[in-house]
């Protein structure tokens, strides 16, 4: 009975540096160096880098002008018939020659949205103005484009 007690004691003992020397020694004796780093890169990234900066120094270019945001469109027209959606497009676009419209196909049906309005509002104006003349008007949120500059389409 001495005897096990005796083995099992050494045997854990064997067992915790085993355990030890494989966990701990690989660990330390792995050393980190320092690297460098190449960048590889064409000349002409750093000269339209350093062009940009400048016309949005000058102001030709703003970064509000040069990003999209989140808005609303109203949609004019959803059905099948893709003359019939060309068709309200260039009816809405004699109306209102001054607002983007924007044709989209999710099949089977082609959808005519306008304007790029960055409030709920200003699409809910456009979409009174529009009742009687255009059936099926509904606001749509999502990615629109920045408005024209000089237009009240905002």
């Amino acid at each position: 009975m001495k005897n096990a007690s005796v083995y099992k004691a050494i045997f854990s003992n064997i067992a915790g540096c085993v355990f030890f020397i494989t966990i701990f020694i690989p660990a330390t004796a792995q050393a980190q160096t320092r690297g460098t780093v190449e960048v590889i890169k064409d000349a002409r990234i750093d000269t339209l880098a350093a062009h940009r900066a400048s016309l949005k120094a000058t102001g030709t270019i703003t970064v509000a002008a040069a990003t999209t945001g989140y808005g609303y469109r109203v949609q004019i027209y959803n059905g099948s018939s893709r003359k019939e959606a060309y068709d309200v497009q260039s009816r809405f676009m004699n109306e209102y020659p001054g607002m983007r419209t924007y044709i989209g196909y999710t099949e089977p049906n082609y959808k005519v949205r306008a304007g790029d309005f960055r409030s709920r509002l200003e699409a809910e104006r456009l979409m009174q103005e529009l009742r009687g003349k255009f059936t099926s008007l509904f606001i749509i949120g999502g990615r629109i484009n920045p408005p024209k500059p000089g237009t009240g389409n905002d």
